[in-house]
């Protein structure tokens, strides 16, 4: 038998080596993230006419309304340069993008001092470890009820397989109620509810309300995956495609274990994906959004119509409109509900299966009881959570924290998580969240309408509806097997809803309900969860651009960030450092 030479057993170290480094630099090339930049200029918006004979101000981003698709893929870094062309302060937040440990860019009162009329602010965040359908809006001053809103997608990465062949292209579908009012005008009589006048898709009034519906072009044949997002104000709606079914397959971030419906509820802030396959005659159908809880007839405005169109077909859609289930029934809503669950058997943002992660044998570390109402504060009616309505403070929570311990701004823990406050009262609601514990979050909705409840940070498990006040004893009754992770649940009138969340993203957190009108008045809280270890991959710094407000006051101007400001953020290494380091080693192994 030969033996190696030393020389020999050095150089076949070398080339294995250089085969390592190699195969290293491939597999970084195909899991590195990219960087996605956007700018937006932001402003009340008089040319864009929802309605012709209605002059209302759009919120529009680069004159668009909605905004612009955010299209993005897991552990991308995405940078928003917000310029505010508006006459009044503005933020953005991420609806169900987890900003994982970075509640900083989350885009909230609580969390970001608003973006002053004539300034700009980037925001920089990843969407680390998520898939799934989400979007954007404005989160104060009333001002969603205007626009402002947009689509986020976010693709698996080419290493994940998806659990549904590629379909043939994919639509954004948001959908929600309108209002002919200009929002400083809602937002000044707020208290005073009002119906809304229309129901639009992408910003379009419905079929025989407009000359340009949205109308969405197919092959006969062929497969589409729509991803549908209510953005409205207030309503719930009942979607349907005339004559065809949907398979649903993901809702929030969440691989569903794929059903197939005729109709699906959707309620405000909520988002799917259904994938249709167009097989029917070549024609033209209706696309339907029917509010819940609501008798409209062909003809309102409130019933939202689309067209799907197949190729060659050139006859308009024929009424009547596709029937829906009885907007009343809240049973067939519940029922729905339940059967929207978790695919166990499938990865997401990662290979493993989803099913990975349950909720069979948790322990549980917090129980919060939490009761939507109205209240009268000093003649005024408002909303509140446990009888709290929630009042903004001037300085961010998460900005006191960071520089006053919170002195000044909040109290922790002052008010009750699982009962009512003896006396309606204003505050600011704040309480702690066990880091790295299960808490169980019930919400009682003492509403007339169905309310949605979201809390930003986190996907939570729905495990649970029921009927009447909620009981220790309805937890027997809790899905713990295969129930669904989303970000935004409904809470049927006069009913509960229970959800758990694991508290692993320090941070200081909005726990609000999506309805613009609740939350505008109060029906919100923030949930703060605290890790005492100062590393940063613990929790991030502030970011280099932090706006101050409030007691904070600035000393001037923020510097708005530069692209090359902004891509030093992250602190990655260019992938030409990796290109040198193996060319290096290249010709030192020869």
């Amino acid at each position: 038998m030969k033996v190696r030479s030393s020389a020999d057993n050095v150089a076949f170290f070398w080339r294995a080596f250089v085969f390592a480094v190699i195969l290293l630099f491939v597999e970084y090339r195909s899991a590195r993230a990219a960087d996605v930049f956007q700018e937006w200029h932001v402003r009340a918006d008089t040319t864009v006419l929802v309605a012709s004979q209605v002059v209302q101000p759009v919120i529009s981003i680069n004159g668009m309304f909605p905004g612009p698709l955010i299209n993005t893929t897991t552990n991308d870094v995405v940078y928003v340069n917000v310029f505010n062309e508006m006459d009044e302060p503005l933020l953005f937040t991420w609806n169900g993008i987890q900003q994982r440990l970075n509640s900083w860019q989350d885009g909230v009162s609580g969390t970001n001092c608003p973006i002053l009329p004539s300034q700009n602010w980037t925001y920089v965040f990843q969407t680390k470890d998520q898939i799934g359908t989400f979007f954007y809006f404005p989160s104060i001053n009333f001002q969603k009820a205007a626009g402002g809103f947009g689509p986020i997608r976010v693709n698996n990465r080419p290493v994940i397989s998806v659990p549904f062949a590629q379909p043939e292209a994919e639509f954004d579908l948001l959908i929600g109620d309108w209002y002919y009012q200009s929002y400083k005008s809602l937002r000044l009589n707020s208290s005073k509810f009002s119906v809304p006048d229309a129901m639009l898709m992408n910003g379009k009034l419905p079929y025989g309300s407009t000359n340009e519906p949205a109308t969405f072009s197919v092959l006969k044949g062929k497969t589409y995956q729509f991803r549908i997002v209510n953005v409205g104000s207030d309503l719930s709606f009942n979607f349907r495609i005339e004559n065809h079914d949907m398979l649903v397959v993901e809702t929030e971030g969440s691989y569903t274990a794929q059903i197939t419906v005729d109709s699906l509820d959707i309620h405000v802030g909520q988002s799917y994906s259904v994938l249709v396959t167009v097989n029917k005659a070549e024609a033209n159908y209706f696309i339907v959004a029917s509010p819940k809880l609501m008798n409209v007839s062909v003809t309102s405005a409130l019933l939202g119509l689309g067209v799907l169109s197949y190729a060659n077909s050139t006859d308009p859609p024929s009424f009547p409109v596709p029937p829906g289930p009885d907007p009343f029934d809240m049973n067939f809503s519940v029922h729905q509900a339940r059967s929207i669950r978790w695919n166990m058997t499938t990865g997401a943002a990662r290979p493993n299966p989803q099913g990975t992660f349950n909720v069979h044998n948790v322990t549980l570390s917090q129980a919060f009881i939490l009761r939507a109402s109205v209240v009268d504060i000093g003649g005024t009616l408002r909303h509140a959570v446990n009888n709290i309505t929630y009042d903004t403070p001037d300085t961010p929570l998460k900005l006191a924290d960071h520089l006053a311990n919170g002195t000044g701004v909040y109290k922790l823990d002052e008010y009750p998580v699982d009962s009512m406050f003896p006396v309606a009262s204003s505050g600011v609601f704040v309480v702690s969240g066990i880091h790295k514990g299960w808490i169980e979050l019930v919400f009682q909705n003492d509403h007339g309408t169905i309310d949605s409840w979201h809390l930003d940070g986190f996907g939570f498990f729905v495990v649970g509806f029921g009927n009447g006040n909620w009981t220790p004893g309805d937890r027997s009754t809790y899905n713990t097997n295969d129930p669904v992770v989303r970000s935004t649940v409904q809470v049927y009138p006069g009913r509960w809803t229970t959800v758990y969340a694991y508290l692993d993203n320090p941070g200081m957190w909005n726990l609000r309900s999506q309805n613009v009108r609740n939350w505008y008045l109060g029906q919100e809280m923030y949930v703060r969860v605290y890790d005492a270890d100062p590393d940063p991959a613990k929790e991030r710094p502030p970011p280099d651009n932090l706006l101050l407000c409030g007691k904070f006051h600035p000393p001037a101007p923020p510097t708005p960030l530069t692209p090359a400001k902004a891509a030093a953020l992250t602190s990655r290494p260019s992938i030409r450092f990796y290109y040198y380091i193996v060319v290096y080693i290249l010709v030192a192994a020869i």
